[in-house]
């Protein structure tokens, strides 16, 4: 069996590589841990654009061509340019049979001219007198059958795109074929709407009148599209004139159409387009500020225009709640900023496609949530960020090299002490003994096992031997590395204060490079951030990136220093850490009830229990390090008296550096340990 290999074109490349979205995540984690949301965050990067992707077009520079096109077309000319060619060439004809009466002085003439006089003022009315009337100019005769084929273009122009240039030589058989047109599509709408409608029936219809309809639709449901924006068009135009403009044009348009014989089936398309698309916006007026006078059709393809820009606009705004890439039409795209936009909306899409399908977004119940795998990747940003601002001789692992047998093997040993538990480097030993010269020939037989006195002993069929005798200054150990385990707890404000002083997104950022620093370096450590406002809650990690704060009065430290200590005394045999943040001294405590009290000032209650909890830490021999972000006389006083019973250290640094502050202490205190 022999095979043939060519290009793969049945969809996407089956073995492609996924697609790398972590820059992307990386690019919306800088405004999360900024404070955003992710939904504001995502919203922001397919604004902006690709990441490193200068050739593609993100939402805003898409947002300001449609813009830019808008005012194009408001600038492109008058609504009444058919108006104008038709009063122009009725005022032509009637000049010409003027011209042609005048010399003659028979009363037939004169008959003629006062009928002329006597014209309404309304141009519609006018052809409409003059449509039976004989003409004695040839040259008026002939003007007037060009105002009545431009009417004739211009009105079916108006409801179907391209019309105009079908009709470009209208005779009988030409126009005939319109109308049975109009029949047979009318008739495929009503068997549609009775369900009996078949694709097949739609292909025959376009094999039929496929010149027609330039735009090439392939499903009855695009041709209804096609025609619905269209006919709505017509409508806002009609709507955007004056009056009297609007009634004459109705007139003129009513009056081509009744000539045409198409005001049944015009009327008939018109009822079953508005039932199928009730949603566009007829009758809406638009405001043209142009010049020049644009016809009938001409202004219908540019109010058409100006409505696909005005949906696509909001569309990509994508400031309404659930809103997606997804709701932004492709045709409009292509339509309205050709098809390289259509590429670079792809890709935005290919973006929040991948978050979702890659597991760094969700959404559920019409929210956009962050994934546990997404948290750890945001914690690894701020992470970085921390490091890079710490000098470099403050990096690296900061290990114990003296813990126990768990830990991994150096490649190093030192000197056996007593008590320590890590393996004899049985190599080094006998090189020490060997060394140390204290070795003697014996002569023996067969194999000899460990003498007594501790020495070691080898032999073989009577052959002299060293016998190396060891001392307790030969052993050495294989030395490992083991970081002693820690109960990590991290008390983060959530109240209102944080975020009037812009200091919240920093503490939340913090707390992520907490999180991954322990997780990545320290990953025996327990770790524990607990949230705390008027009541204090335990956060957990997939939830600190999305975390926002507490549009609440309070500050329950107290709480907070219960929920740590439950924490600690679930780790006895751990090193417990303690790190508080926050930006106002306890202005809330825990009741027996389990209920939050708050009081402003402090209250002498809320302040003994707070400093209670702190003394149950100073006995657990937990240190707690506060990280003050307000530099309040109160705030200062609460937090000295904290360092003075617990031993702990107080800290007052910037918001930009909170992460360093709050790391470096964690690390030093591991160094510690």
């Amino acid at each position: 069996m022999g095979y043939r290999y060519g290009e793969y074109h049945d969809g996407p490349d089956p073995l492609a590589p996924p697609y790398d979205v972590r820059a992307a995540l990386d690019e919306m984690g800088d405004a999360i841990l900024s404070g955003s949301t992710p939904v504001h965050a995502l919203r922001d990067l397919l604004k902006r654009g690709l990441p490193g992707a200068e050739d593609r077009r993100g939402l805003d520079d898409m947002l300001r061509e449609v813009r830019r096109r808008r005012r194009e077309l408001r600038e492109r000319g008058r609504l009444d340019g058919t108006l104008d060619r038709a009063r122009s060439l009725l005022d032509k004809a009637i000049g010409q049979e003027r011209g042609e009466l005048f010399p003659d002085p028979s009363d037939d003439a004169r008959l003629r001219e006062a009928t002329l006089d006597n014209l309404p003022d309304d141009t519609a009315s006018a052809i409409q007198e003059l449509s039976s009337y004989e003409w004695r100019s040839a040259a008026a005769r002939q003007t007037f059958e060009e105002l009545r084929g431009l009417l004739r273009r211009e009105v079916l122009d108006a409801q179907f795109k391209g019309m105009r240039d079908a009709l470009a030589n209208p005779d009988p058989a030409a126009m005939e074929r319109v109308r049975q047109m109009m029949s047979d599509l009318n008739d495929m709408l009503e068997r549609d709407a009775q369900g009996a409608h078949t694709q097949s029936d739609f292909d025959s219809f376009m094999s039929k009148y496929e010149d027609m309809f330039p735009e090439r639709p392939r499903t009855l449901e695009e041709l209804v599209d096609i025609l619905a924006r269209r006919a709505a068009a017509t409508q806002r135009m009609l709507a955007s004139l004056t009056p009297r403009q609007r009634e004459e044009l109705n007139n003129l348009i009513n009056q081509t159409l009744d000539q045409a014989g198409l005001s049944e089936q015009m009327r008939r398309l018109g009822d079953s387009l508005y039932a199928r698309r009730p949603d566009l916006a007829w009758g809406t007026p638009e405001r043209l500020t142009g010049e020049d006078p644009m016809g009938m059709g001409d202004a219908v393809t540019a109010l058409e225009e100006l409505a696909d820009l005005t949906q696509l606009e909001a569309a990509l705004r994508q400031d309404y709640p659930g809103a997606r890439l997804d709701d932004v039409d492709e045709a409009a795209v292509r339509r309205a900023l050709g098809r390289s936009a259509v590429d670079d909306l792809e890709a935005l899409k290919r973006i929040e496609r991948e978050l979702e399908e890659q597991g760094y977004l969700l959404r559920r119940r019409g929210k956009l949530e962050l994934t546990p795998k997404a948290v750890r990747r945001l914690g690894e940003t701020a992470l970085r960020r921390v490091f890079a601002s710490l000098d470099a001789g403050r990096r690296g692992d900061h290990d114990q090299r003296d813990a126990g047998s768990a830990g991994e093997l150096t490649g190093s040993s030192r000197p056996w002490r007593f008590g320590d538990e890590q393996p004899i480097d049985v190599v080094r030993t006998l090189v020490n003994g060997i060394r140390r010269g204290d070795a003697s020939p014996r002569a023996h037989e067969g194999r000899s096992a460990p003498s007594s006195g501790g020495t070691l002993a080898r032999g073989r069929d009577a052959r002299p031997h060293s016998r190396v005798r060891l001392s307790v200054d030969d052993f050495e150990v294989s030395e490992t590395e083991r970081r002693s385990a820690a109960a990590v707890c991290l008390l983060v404000d959530l109240s209102y204060s944080m975020a009037l002083r812009g200091t919240w997104a920093a503490a939340k950022q913090t707390a992520l490079a907490l999180q991954a620093l322990v997780a990545s370096k320290f990953p025996q450590d327990a770790v524990q951030i607990v949230g705390f406002s008027n009541y204090a809650r335990v956060l957990q990690p997939d939830e600190l990136a999305g975390l926002d704060w507490d549009m609440v009065q309070g500050t329950n430290l107290h709480h907070a220093l219960l929920i740590a200590g439950r924490h600690l005394d679930r780790h006895p045999d751990f090193e417990p850490v303690v790190l508080v943040v926050t930006d106002g001294e306890p202005t809330a405590h825990l009741m027996r009830n389990g209920r939050s009290a708050f009081e402003w000032p402090p209250s002498p209650e809320t302040l003994e229990l707070t400093l209670s909890e702190v003394d149950k830490m100073t006995r657990r021999r937990a240190t707690i390090n506060v990280f003050m972000l307000a530099a309040d006389d109160r705030l200062k006083e609460f937090v000295d008296e904290v360092a003075r019973r617990n031993g702990g250290r107080v800290f007052s640094p910037s918001a930009d550096r909170l992460g360093e502050y709050v790391v470096s202490d964690f690390l030093r205190l591991r160094r510690a340990r």
